[in-house]
C-alpha cells in the first residue's frame, strides 16, 4: 500500500497549541488588563486599548502562563504578572511607533498616527505605571527585580538601537546585543518569574530565562528576516519600514558584509537616508536575496530556536512543555 505525501506531511507549527493550554488563564488576565486600563481620562483607555485590542498574538503573557504550568504552579499571581508584561510590551510599542514614525502595525493604522504623538508618549508611560503597581500586588521583591529590570534594559536597547540608526558599518556583535535587550529580554523575564512565584529552585529559573531570551532573539531575527520577504498583510507594517528607517538589521549587515564596491555604496546611500523608494526597495531585496543574507539569517534564528528548546529539555513531558516547543517552531516559521 502506497502512503500518499500528503499524509505524511507534518502540519506547520502553531501557537494553537500554547494558546489552548493558557485559555482559562488568559481569561483572568485579560480581566485584569481590562480592570487596570481604566482611567477617569476617556483617552488613557480608548488609545490603550486600540493597540492592546489591535490582534496581537499576546506570546509574552502566555509565555508567563505557560511556564507556571510547566512547573505546576497553583496560584494566581501568574494573571497579575502576566498583565504586567502585557502593559510593559504595549508601552514599549507605544513609545516604538513614536520614535519610528511607524503608521501601520498589525495592519492598522498606529495610535500615533490616529491621536498623536504626545498622546501615545503619555499612554505609554501609564501602562508602564500600571505594570509597578501589579508587579507590587504580586508582592515578591525578586520578581520587581526581574520586571524592573528588564523595563531598564528594554530602554537601553531602544536607545542604543536609536544611536545605530543609519550607521552601515554596524557590527553583527552590536546588532545581537541590540535585539537581546530590546526584545530578548522581556521574553527571558516573562519566563523567569513563573518559576520566582512557584519557588522553585534557581537552576530553574534560568532554564526558563534561557528558554525566553533565545526564543526572542530568534523571533526578533525572524521578524528582521519578514522585512526582506513579506508584505504587509503577512507582517502587519509596511513591507520595507526598516530599509526605509535605515535600520542595519541583520539581513542588511550580512549583504553589505557580502557586497561588491558597487553594492555597498548602494547599501551607504540607502542605510544614510539617500535611496528610500519602493524600486530602491526592490533592489534592496534583490540584494539581500543575491547575498543569500535572509537565509543565513534564519538559520540563525533556528540555531537559537535550538537553544531554547534545550533549555527546558530536564523539565518534565506534558503539554506545557509540547506546547512551549512548538511556540519556539512557529516563531521560527514565520518567515516559509
Amino acid at each position: 500500500m502506497t502512503v500518499t505525501a500528503t499524509r505524511l506531511a507534518k502540519p506547520a507549527p502553531s501557537l494553537d497549541p500554547m494558546i489552548r493550554l493558557v485559555a482559562d488563564d488568559m481569561n483572568a488576565v485579560n480581566q485584569v488588563i481590562i480592570d487596570r486600563m481604566r482611567s477617569e481620562i476617556p483617552l488613557i483607555p480608548q488609545l490603550a486599548g486600540h493597540l492592546i485590542s489591535g490582534g496581537g498574538k499576546r506570546m509574552r503573557p502566555m509565555l508567563t502562563l505557560a511556564s507556571a504550568q510547566l512547573l505546576g504552579y497553583r496560584g494566581t499571581s501568574h494573571h497579575v504578572l502576566a498583565a504586567a508584561v502585557e502593559f510593559i510590551h504595549t508601552a514599549t510599542l507605544l513609545h516604538d511607533d513614536v520614535v519610528d514614525g511607524s503608521d501601520l502595525r498589525r495592519g492598522r493604522r498606529t495610535a500615533n498616527i490616529i491621536w498623536g504623538n504626545p498622546a501615545s508618549v503619555l499612554v505609554g508611560d501609564f501602562l508602564f505605571s500600571r505594570s509597578f503597581q501589579l508587579m507590587v500586588d504580586a508582592g515578591s521583591l525578586k520578581v520587581l527585580n526581574i520586571l524592573s529590570g528588564a523595563s531598564a534594559v528594554i530602554a537601553e536597547g531602544e536607545v542604543n538601537q536609536l544611536t545605530a540608526v543609519r550607521q552601515v558599518g554596524l557590527a553583527e556583535e552590536r546588532y545581537l546585543s541590540i535585539i537581546d535587550a530590546k526584545t530578548a529580554a522581556l521574553f527571558a523575564a516573562a519566563c523567569r518569574i513563573a518559576a520566582v512565584i512557584a519557588e522553585r529552585p534557581e537552576a530553574e529559573e534560568l532554564a526558563l530565562e534561557a528558554y525566553g531570551r533565545n526564543l526572542g532573539i530568534a523571533f526578533q531575527l525572524i521578524d528582521d528576516a519578514i522585512d526582506y520577504t513579506s508584505d504587509a498583510g503577512t507582517m502587519g507594517k509596511d513591507a520595507g519600514d526598516d530599509f526605509r528607517e535605515g535600520k542595519m538589521t541583520l539581513p542588511v549587515i550580512l549583504a553589505y558584509a557580502r557586497a561588491n564596491d558597487d553594492d555597498r555604496q548602494f547599501w551607504k546611500d540607502a542605510v544614510e537616508g539617500r535611496r528610500t523608494s519602493d524600486e530602491d526597495f526592490t533592489h534592496a531585496v534583490a540584494l539581500v536575496r543575491k547575498s543569500r543574507a535572509v537565509d543565513d539569517t534564519m538559520a540563525r534564528a533556528r540555531h537559537y530556536g535550538a537553544l531554547a528548546i534545550e533549555a527546558i529539555r530536564g523539565f518534565a513531558d506534558g503539554p506545557a512543555k509540547a506546547a512551549m516547543v512548538e511556540a519556539v517552531e512557529f516563531a521560527v516559521a514565520r518567515a516559509y
